[in-house]
């Protein structure tokens, strides 16, 4: 059966899994509840639990497993304690957690604090929905300006919504619901509207700035609503596109205010951080906390995967 343990704060959380032991076994309720499974094979009829060595045996295809096999806690040396305050360190801090900081605050190499957080963004990842009702979309840019550079490190013609010398990330959200973010690497109409499709329920009805990549989304969608940003209008009624707005200043302060900067090929993995704090924001510390965990044990992260410089967009 699986039941939640309560806290409120570190304290209660230490206090709750003070032991490997205690975390395991809370890992094991999550995980598998009652009846254990085997990651090899998926077989759970018969499954031998070796005591001695917190290990299990699989009646069918004879390999051994832990509760953490397959998960991003996968032949980790960290020891799960320290694991469980790293998740509800980087859960609950709303503008983020730099790996400096969590190496201080754990004591681990910064290296590992950094290969640790870049697990927990993994575990983070939700995209088994889409989004309806009404959605405000919009696009920001994350990079230097122009203006802060040294006069010969400016770049030629990046301004306004060139992406040169910044990524861009298109964003949709619904009104008192739930974020999605995709790092691009240009800004087009056709592609716009496929994404919007593709993430977005047609019986919706969106809502945008005046951008000209927008056009056209009544053809594919309930309606489509425009804030005219360049004639001063940000309100009119229901038109606006504030809760998005609203989103990107929070990512932004996280980024440039803990992180201050972010590799292009990591970029889509803090957004995932930022849109996990979002859709979990009416979530108690323990419940965002379990559900972060939760989505952890789905599948493991390698360091390979966490340096990979191949996904860019």
């Amino acid at each position: 059966m699986k039941t939640l343990l309560k806290f409120r704060n570190i304290v209660e959380l230490i206090e709750a899994f003070p032991t490997d032991e205690k975390c395991r076994e809370y890992l094991v309720n999550l995980r598998w509840g009652e009846k254990s499974v085997c990651p090899h094979c998926n077989h759970s009829d018969k499954i031998y639990n070796l005591k001695t060595s917190n290990k299990y045996k699989c009646s069918s295809c004879k390999k051994q497993f832990t509760v953490t096999t397959g998960t991003i806690f996968h032949q980790t040396h960290v020891s799960l304690v320290k694991w469980f305050v790293a998740f509800y360190l980087f859960s609950s801090h709303k503008k983020g957690l730099s790996s400096i900081q969590l190496s201080k605050d754990i004591g681990v190499t910064q290296k590992t604090a950094w290969f640790m957080l870049h697990r927990i963004r993994y575990a983070m990842k939700d995209k088994s929905f889409k989004l309806f009702g009404q959605v405000e979309v919009d696009e920001t840019y994350v990079g230097g300006k122009n203006k802060n550079r040294h006069f010969n490190k400016k770049v030629r013609n990046a301004q306004g919504r060139s992406t040169k010398d910044k990524s861009a990330i298109f964003g949709f959200v619904e009104r008192g619901g739930r974020v999605r973010t995709i790092h691009i690497k240009r800004l087009s109409g056709k592609g716009m509207r496929a994404l919007l499709r593709h993430f977005v329920e047609d019986t919706s009805v969106i809502y945008s700035d005046e951008f000209r990549v927008y056009r056209g989304l009544k053809d594919s969608f309930e309606d489509h609503f425009v804030v005219n940003h360049s004639a001063n209008e940000y309100v009119s009624d229901h038109k606006h596109t504030n809760t998005i707005e609203g989103f990107w200043s929070q990512l932004k302060r996280g980024i440039f205010g803990v992180y201050h900067n972010t590799s292009k090929h990591l970029l889509y993995r803090y957004c995932q951080e930022f849109e996990f704090r979002w859709n979990t924001r009416q979530l108690s510390e323990t419940e965002r906390f379990s559900k972060a965990i939760s989505q952890g044990l789905d599948g493991r992260m390698t360091y390979a995967m966490a340096i990979d410089r191949s996904r860019r967009w």
